[in-house]
Formats: structure tokens, sequence, C-alpha cells
């Protein structure tokens, strides 16, 4: 009997912890999430933006990895992340596949750069022409006597292909393939690294990566004025007002991409709102970077009011 009685006892303290686990973990919220990979032009921009925002939203977990846009997209299109940063915005055959696999693909405009030419402190070149640039970078100019330079070889830094940077440098300045002869650097920060030692050097980065920890002009690299032809007046990357208005001439939107549109009140769509907010747009100023202009703001204003 009194084994019996030890066995209902033991049964019913095991079924009452059941039911309390259980019901506990159905209780209990789930922890908000995001995980976010792409651009190495974006990477610490965004990690800047995340730090901010958790310590208004402590109980969230965001991940942020570069790789590089392609990688991003790849991913994105994967199933394997919740956003993607580009540095460049996705490719026709990168759509069908997503429409294929049945997404819906956003675009959200993080911030505006500059694309910015940089070359060794002691170069005495100050101005390149979009022209000249495309040709040094196609292998056609090879001497930087050729360009008012010093009778000298051109060493040529770059990024790697996964680099949403390398694909749009390609395709909008240089429009035709890179020269052989090109180095492919992980990241805009290697080049940077690469053409302050090289004084034959010239490298292409993000704005965000010729300022200092202050937000002033790197001394340790040069940044060259571009112009568009022999007839318009060179423009520096690092005059914020000509970048968001198209007028320098390597301008460009740096994007981030999404599968869906994302749930209302979401901690993504809280994440997005935060990246255009006004706190937001400084943090993507203090890191060198400059803030949207009122078209990019249009459209995602537009993007946030079809979230429902």
């Amino acid at each position: 009997m009194k084994k019996i009685i030890l066995f209902f006892t033991i049964l019913f303290i095991g079924i009452f912890a059941f039911i309390f686990l259980t019901q506990n973990q159905s209780t209990t919220p789930k922890k908000e999430s995001l995980v976010i990979k792409g651009s190495d032009t974006e990477v610490q921009l965004v990690s800047n933006l995340v730090e901010a925002f958790l310590e208004k939203n402590p109980g969230a977990d965001i991940s942020v990895t570069g790789g590089g846009s392609g990688v991003g997209i790849a991913a994105l299109l994967n199933g394997e992340i919740d956003l993607a940063n580009s540095s460049r915005k996705m490719e026709d055959k990168e759509l069908e596949q997503a429409k294929n696999k049945g997404l819906e693909i956003q675009e959200f405009i993080l911030a505006r750069d500059g694309l910015s030419i940089i070359v060794h402190p002691e170069n005495p070149i100050q101005q390149l022409l979009i022209d000249q640039i495309a040709k040094i970078y196609k292998g056609e100019i090879t001497n930087w006597k050729e360009v008012g330079g010093k009778d000298e070889k051109v060493i040529l830094y770059g990024r790697q292909s996964t680099s949403g940077t390398y694909v749009f440098f390609r395709n909008f300045v240089v429009q035709e393939d890179y020269s052989p002869e090109m180095l492919n650097m992980e990241g805009n920060q290697a080049i940077v690294d690469a053409v302050k030692a090289d004084k034959n050097g010239i490298g292409y980065v993000g704005v965000g990566y010729v300022k200092d920890e202050n937000n002033q002009p790197r001394s340790d690299i040069k940044i060259i004025p571009v112009a568009q032809d022999e007839k318009s007046e060179a423009v520096s990357p690092l005059n914020s007002e000509a970048v968001k208005q198209g007028k320098y001439p390597i301008a460009r939107p740096i994007f981030q991409y999404l599968p869906h549109l994302p749930q209302k009140n979401s901690l993504l769509e809280r994440f997005l709102r935060f990246e255009m907010s006004e706190q937001g747009q400084e943090i993507i100023k203090k890191a060198g970077f400059f803030s949207i202009n009122e078209e990019d703001e249009q459209k995602n204003q537009q993007f946030l009011k079809n979230i429902k």
C-alpha cells in the first residue's frame, strides 16, 4: 500500500512539474532578434546604430557582420538573415532569384556616401577627372606622369569581387573590367592602410573611412577632388551637400534590403525607424557618412507607410 501511495505521489509531482514548466515556457516572452550581414562599407556604421538602439531596447538581440554586399544579399536570398547591408543596388538577376523564392524584396536607403579616391600624402596630384580614374583602373594609364604626377608606376588597390563597392565602382566609373594588376583588398580599411604605406598607390573607399575619430579628414592619406570632365569643377567627397545632391561625381546611396515588409511594431521596423530618426542620422554623420536627401527620405517614408 505504501509503495502504491509513493508511486502516485511521484507521478503527481511529475505531472505538476510538467504542467508548470509548459505553462512557464508558454508565458515567457520570446527574445526578439535580428541578424544583419553584408557590406563592409556599412558594417561599422550599422554596428554604431545597433549599439545606440540597444541602449533603448536592452531586451533585443541584434548581430551585425560584414563579408561584402554580395555575401549579404546571398544570405538574404537563402533565408539566413533578416536584413542585408548593401553598398550597391540589387541586380536584376538577384531580384529574379528572390521572386522565384517567393520573396518580396524591400529597399531601404540608409545613408549617402561619397566614394573617395585616395593617394599617398606625398603624391603631388591635386585632382582627377572621372575619365582619368577609369583609365587608371582599366590599366590604360599606368604611370603617374600621364596625369601630372611623378614618373612612377601607378599601384592599384581595390576591393574583392563580393564587395558592393567593387561592383559599383566598376559599373559606374570604370565601365569595363578592372586591370589584372589591381590588388584586391578585404575591406575599406585595408585599402587605406595600403595606400598610406605606398607612395605610388591609389585606392577607392567609402567616405566614412577617410575621416578620423573626430570626423576630420585623415592626415595620413590624400583625398582627391574629382571632376566629371574638363569643363567641370573638381569636387571633394568631403563636401556633404555636393554628395547628398549628387554633384560629387561618385556619390551614391547605400542600402539595406529586406525579404518582405516587416510586421507592424516588430523589432525590424523599430530599428529602421531609429535609423531614420534624428538620433540615427546624427550617428550616420558622426561615422563620416552623410544623411539621406529629400528624395531618399520620401522613398523610405513610402516604404514605412506600407507596413500594416
